[in-house]
């Protein structure tokens, strides 16, 4: 009787492992999903064996732990990382044995940190090392048995499945792996034809992250630009950062992970970002982080940095896609700054020659004819829309208004301030105020509308043809020259503070007498600051040897022979400033 009990006994466990098998192998492969198996692997390790909650570590030797998905069947499988060689499950993995306990809290490979990562009371503990081809592939492992304790038929009953279960998972991973592999190069080549018909280099970088999104998983992630002078960051295009955290993203080079990876051109993948001092909190929920350089002949254009909200959530293989994707953005990314540069210079350019052709209208059309008087005057811009000015302004008979100025600065700024100046000052000669009144109104006018760091230095004057006599005031302006007839000088000084730095100045104003001969020069600082390869300026003493030497020319021609030897004397590696000259000769 005891023997037919026993036989009837093996034949119903025979039946059940047969049962289980099929049930096993149905269950297996009704997926090919790998977080879907993962789930019913874990349900089908809780029935086989009747545990309340199992545990499948899956070994990467690429990383030195086990990776985790833990299931109760209360709710959705948690992931968990464990360190090799560690407790329970750390034990069966160097040493590809099982372990079966029901005392695992008296037995010496417990480890209380590992088992507080599992929560709940242990009462029973069956481990079981996965092999694959004979090689370790990770541990399953059921916790507390729910009708008693775990025996010898539940170890055989892993023993069934653990083949199974460790195919089942490989196949799986093979095929997350291939299918990945497959949208990584559709994606590659949809971003790459989508990237090279785009020049809006704002657009390019935003497709960029949303192509990336496709194929690596991550909560949030940027691409800052970086300015090749300054080594900051020049802009960045982000995606997932409250805006009230997007302040932290800007950054220079050496400051916190993105800088890091831009000062040295190494990617690094960050497995918790909470260990990484360099972390700039940008989003309190990040937990792993990626960087990447994205460089472009060598030279650095930016970095591409994703965060993610789980620890450890970036792997080799992500990182070998970020830097393809780099490769790529590369290209993008100075096509279409190439792009923005053109139009930036093209729209620039645009405006310097309708600059250009207003500040044109300010100088005068020809130099005025006035009996006994030889009167030139040139203004040869550097090649910028320029701040030099100078005018003959009939102001009534017998009265010339002679003016030259320089604004500080170049382009449209100083093209404007230049028209600013120029309008106040034929608006107060109209007035017919006094010269000295002239300059202290043009003066406080510019104080109040210019900045603290521009100004404007001039001369302005009258000639009496009738008289012969020149009043002017000097308002912070290089020096007039009165080249007399007997070879004597006599400089233009006096005036007052320059134009624009503190109003309410007071000028003073000073009558010169012309004599039959005499040559009044007046120039702006870009005759006399001209260098030389030796660094030295044309100064003030080579415009009165030109003066000298050529006395008995007209104006006109020593005011070219001034120009011209300026232009031979300047080095070709000088940037030439505006040159502005008027030349008055008394016949």
């Amino acid at each position: 009787m005891d023997k037919n009990a026993n036989n009837n006994q093996d034949s119903a466990n025979s039946l059940e492992k047969l049962k289980l098998l099929a049930e096993a192998a149905h269950l297996l492969n009704s997926t090919i999903e790998y977080e879907e198996l993962m789930k019913n692997v874990l349900q089908l390790v809780r029935r086989a064996v009747n545990a309340e909650a199992a545990i499948v570590f899956r070994y990467d030797p690429a990383f030195e732990d086990l990776r985790i998905r833990f299931y109760s069947g209360d709710d959705e499988p948690h992931q968990l990382t464990i360190p090799l060689g560690k407790g329970f499950v750390g034990w069966v993995a160097e040493h590809n044995e099982p372990i079966m306990t029901n005392a695992p809290l008296e037995d010496s490979h417990y480890s209380p940190e590992i088992a507080e990562l599992r929560g709940g009371a242990l009462r029973s503990i069956l481990c079981y090392p996965l092999l694959l081809r004979g090689k370790f592939f990770g541990v399953v492992e059921a916790i507390n048995k729910r009708d008693g304790e775990f025996d010898q038929s539940d170890l055989e009953t892993l023993d069934v499945l653990s083949d199974q279960i460790a195919l089942a998972i490989n196949n799986a991973l093979l095929y997350r792996t291939s299918r990945r592999q497959a949208l990584q190069r559709k994606t590659l080549f949809e971003v790459s034809k989508h990237l090279m018909s785009s020049l809006n280099l704002d657009e390019v970088l935003h497709n960029i992250l949303v192509a990336l999104g496709r194929v690596v998983d991550f909560e949030a992630g940027g691409i800052y630009l970086i300015e090749d002078k300054t080594g900051d960051v020049e802009s960045i295009t982000s995606l997932g950062y409250k805006a009230a955290k997007e302040s932290n993203l800007h950054l220079k080079i050496g400051d916190g992970i993105v800088g890091s990876v831009a000062r040295t051109g190494e990617a690094e993948i960050i497995p918790d970002v909470r260990n990484d001092s360099r972390y700039i909190d940008a989003r309190s929920a990040t937990r792993s982080e990626i960087v990447v350089p994205v460089m472009s002949d060598g030279k650095m254009v930016g970095v591409l940095n994703l965060e993610n909200d789980e620890v450890d959530a970036f792997s080799d293989e992500d990182l070998e896609i970020l830097s393809t994707f780099a490769s790529q953005a590369a290209i993008s990314i100075e096509r279409a700054r190439m792009h923005k540069y053109i139009l930036e210079q093209k729209k620039i350019e645009e405006q310097l020659s309708i600059a250009r052709a207003i500040q044109g209208t300010f100088l005068p059309k020809k130099v005025p004819e006035i009996k006994g008087y030889d009167i030139w005057g040139a203004n040869i811009p550097s090649g910028e829309v320029g701040g030099d000015y100078y005018d003959f302004i009939r102001i009534v008979d017998n009265q010339l208004g002679i003016a030259i100025a320089d604004v500080s600065g170049k382009g449209i700024p100083a093209a404007l301030i230049m028209a600013s100046v120029r309008a106040s000052l034929i608006a107060e000669i109209r007035n017919n105020y006094a010269i000295r009144s002239i300059c202290q109104k043009v003066n406080n006018l510019l104080c109040e509308s210019l900045e603290p760091e521009n100004f404007v230095t001039a001369i302005y004057g009258v000639l009496d043809t009738k008289n012969s006599i020149f009043t002017f005031s000097n308002c912070g302006h290089n020096p007039g020259i009165i080249l007399r007839a007997d070879g004597t000088v006599e400089e233009l000084t006096e005036g007052g503070l320059i134009l624009g730095i503190r109003p309410n100045s007071k000028y003073e104003e000073r009558p010169v007498y012309i004599n039959p001969g005499d040559i009044l020069c007046l120039y702006t600082d870009g005759v006399t600051e001209a260098e030389n390869s030796q660094g030295e300026q044309f100064e003030e003493t080579r415009i009165l040897d030109i003066l000298k030497k050529y006395n008995s020319l007209s104006s006109t021609e020593i005011g070219n022979k001034t120009i011209k030897a300026v232009g031979t004397f300047a080095d070709e590696k000088y940037s030439m400033d505006d040159l502005t000259l008027i030349i008055v000769k008394r016949l």
